[in-house]
């Protein structure tokens, strides 16, 4: 599920494109999901592609091998991949080193997303050391508390885990940078409203919405649908847009919101930021359309907000979910 980041965009984003958001100025809001750069090898080279954001990781304390092969199957008829990687990286201290080398990179956003390691005993102590030595190397720290592949994370979704986590993350950092916190779509409308109260009270800064999911919807290749692991490409764009909604009419402009989940086109880039995301991620949809899919979103993007009158990206943002 690796394919080449080569090429370089040198036209500047339509200034209808930017936002800001977090504290943060974005030249437009279509970022590369964490996934892809796992070992922060290449975000540089992601930015040039055009892409306003990039997020590498997820990255655990200790390299980890991730799960036993075959982990990745594709299916192309529906667009999707599933995986059940395991957080497979090459560690933090890798991560960090080539976090501190990356030159300035002009108005592209770098973020790292930081886990746990599959057989630790203390998941806290694992995003505090995560937080604590990339903080001071990238624009924001997503924590990664959704992967369907790593045996208990999606528990600390639950409001008193997740308090007490992104509390200790908060206050591990050793530069003040946003903290995000990445969501699973599996969730009951009491988790969700959970997941919003914790980032309330801890001050977090967003919510990206959302990672793959574990549920099989119809029409997928039988052998391929009883594969454990995470769904992600075109089928999870309906689930992760309703959750999205959801948020939304949840916690209104209270949280900023990253949409991530089946965006393939502009239409979907659209729909996600109209049902509230203030910026979108993708990843899956690379694999099949390849690089000049960032610049394609963008361009349409620019011409829908146009169309339905919106002088900025910012006037679209929630429109549908009000």
């Amino acid at each position: 599920m690796r394919l080449g980041l080569s090429g370089h965009d040198r036209r500047p984003d339509d200034p209808i494109l930017a936002i800001r958001r977090f504290g943060l100025q974005f030249s437009n809001p279509v970022g590369l999901a964490a996934g892809f750069d796992k070992n922060a090898e290449v975000p540089e080279a992601a930015l040039r592609l055009g892409f306003g954001l990039t997020e590498f990781g997820t990255v655990t304390p200790r390299p980890q091998p991730g799960n036993p092969k075959p982990r990745i199957f594709r299916l192309p008829a529906q667009q999707a991949v599933i995986n059940r990687l395991g957080f497979n990286n090459e560690g933090l201290d890798v991560a960090a080193r080539r976090a501190e080398a990356l030159q300035k990179r002009g108005d592209g956003i770098i973020g790292g997303n930081i886990g746990k390691n599959k057989d630790s005993t203390d998941a806290v102590a694992d995003y505090v050391t995560g937080a604590a030595r990339l903080s001071p190397l990238v624009d924001y720290l997503t924590v990664n508390v959704s992967s369907p592949n790593t045996p208990g994370l999606r528990a600390l979704q639950g409001r008193a885990a997740l308090t007490e986590l992104l509390s200790a993350v908060q206050a591990a950092r050793r530069a003040p940078v946003p903290i995000l916190v990445k969501i699973a779509p599996d969730l009951t409308e009491d988790d969700l409203e959970d997941i919003i109260r914790a980032v309330i009270d801890t001050q977090v800064a967003g919510i990206i919405i959302s990672n793959t999911t574990i549920e099989r919807p119809a029409g997928l290749p039988p052998v391929l649908a009883s594969e454990a692991g995470g769904l992600s490409g075109v089928p999870l764009f309906a689930p992760s847009t309703e959750m999205l909604r959801r948020a939304y009419r949840l916690a209104g402009d209270t949280i900023p919101l990253v949409g991530v989940g089946g965006i393939a086109n502009a239409d979907d880039a659209y729909a996600k930021i109209r049902a509230g995301a203030s910026l979108v991620q993708l990843y899956t949809a690379l694999v099949y359309q390849g690089p000049g899919l960032v610049r394609r979103i963008k361009a349409g993007l620019a011409a829908r907000l146009r169309a339905d009158g919106f002088a900025r990206l910012e006037d679209a943002i929630g429109v549908d979910s009000r």
